[in-house]
């Protein structure tokens, strides 16, 4: 089987993220993998270097255009099965073989995402057979909508938990962080800039009382000025570290108490399960990703909608109890073993591509 995972955004972000380690994981298993993807972007270095075929596309380039380079990929390489994630792309790879032989695609939707379906992807729906695929049980039983052609599937998202053992701390200096005092980490998406407020204003009622109370933000979009500039009108800036998209930040947050997820999709999903396995709370706020994720008063706390007051009262309650988060910690990282394992979700996912490549049902709408 020969299976072409295809991404035009060249920003790094959690659902390229599941998309390198789908590939990964799937060569291993003897499944031939391609990935197409911008140019000089960190999916397709990372690949590359893991021995993945990597194929550069212009994630700029109109739909025809775009769909016209593609056709020679998929004819060279023998594609069977593509899996996309927006429904610009879902058109692009649908109309690339819609002269001379289809090849099925699958949308992916990011967990508990908003699924489109506007004119362009029901023209998509009719160049090829496509299908879509949901990371939980309750999300494909929601789903509705005519015209898929093959079976909604469900893909997990997972992580090796065993991994995280071999991330060493950042010290804490390297942050511009206390050697004392709570450390929280917030892995950024853009995604995440409206949740990111409640930690901003919680940390300014919080900090005058904990001095060495400190955050650090990282990822895509935490060098935004706006964040810069949130933070300085509540006054928490000294109290905020901002690092940018980093490569590597496991080892800032295996040197956090705790962390604070805020992105949506992928990116919320992914804060969560680093968390769990590095054996540290979450915090997060009450929506139904993070209540998927997060095991409320088990294995991380999740607050509801309340004033920055009653919101600050219970972080401090929350935080102030170390060995309470420490056996929160040990608990998401049990958790993690037992329902959000990587090869859970290979599985899956391999299952889903072969059964896509062995002939698509009709669904009965």
């Amino acid at each position: 089987m020969r299976a072409l995972f295809y991404l035009s955004d060249s920003a790094w972000s959690g659902c390229a993220r599941f998309l390198l380690a789908a590939a990964t994981e799937l060569r291993t298993r003897g499944v031939e993998t391609t990935i197409a993807c911008c140019a000089d972007t960190r999916l397709g270095a990372w690949a590359a270097d893991g021995g993945i075929d990597v194929v550069e596309i212009n994630g700029k380039a109109s739909t025809p255009g775009g769909a016209w380079d593609l056709r020679p990929i998929l004819n060279e390489r023998g594609i069977e099965v593509v899996m996309v994630t927006t429904q610009r792309d879902q058109l692009l790879t649908s109309s690339a073989k819609l002269f001379g032989g289809r090849i099925p695609v699958l949308r992916r939707v990011p967990p508990f995402a908003r699924m489109e379906l506007t004119r362009s992807g029901k023209l998509a729906l009719k160049m090829a057979a496509t299908g879509l695929v949901f990371t939980t049980e309750k999300e494909a039983k929601e789903a509705h909508g005519p015209g898929w052609t093959i079976p909604s599937a469900v893909v997990p998202l997972g992580v090796d938990s065993t991994s995280y053992d071999q991330a060493e701390p950042l010290a804490r200096a390297e942050v511009d962080a206390p050697p004392e005092g709570v450390l929280i980490a917030c892995p950024y998406e853009r995604s995440g800039r409206n949740r990111i407020a409640t930690l901003f204003r919680t940390l300014s009622l919080l900090v005058p009382r904990h001095p060495d109370m400190h955050a650090v933000i990282f990822g895509p979009g935490s060098l935004d000025d706006e964040l810069r500039l949130h933070a300085a009108a509540l006054g928490v800036s000294s109290a905020l570290t901002f690092l940018g998209d980093i490569d590597a930040p496991l080892p800032v947050m295996r040197a956090a108490n705790v962390v604070w997820a805020v992105a949506d999709g992928d990116g919320g999903a992914f804060a969560c399960l680093d968390a769990m396995g590095l054996r540290l709370p979450v915090i997060a706020e009450r929506t139904v990703l993070y209540q998927h994720y997060v095991a409320d008063g088990i294995t991380g706390l999740l607050l509801s909608p309340a004033d920055p007051a009653t919101t600050a009262s219970n972080v401090a309650a929350f935080i102030a109890d170390a060995e309470k988060c420490r056996s929160m910690g040990n608990a998401g990282r049990a958790r993690a073993q037992r329902d959000f394992e990587e090869s859970a979700m290979v599985t899956a996912l391999e299952q889903t591509l072969a059964a896509a490549v062995a002939g698509p049902s009709k669904v009965a709408q």
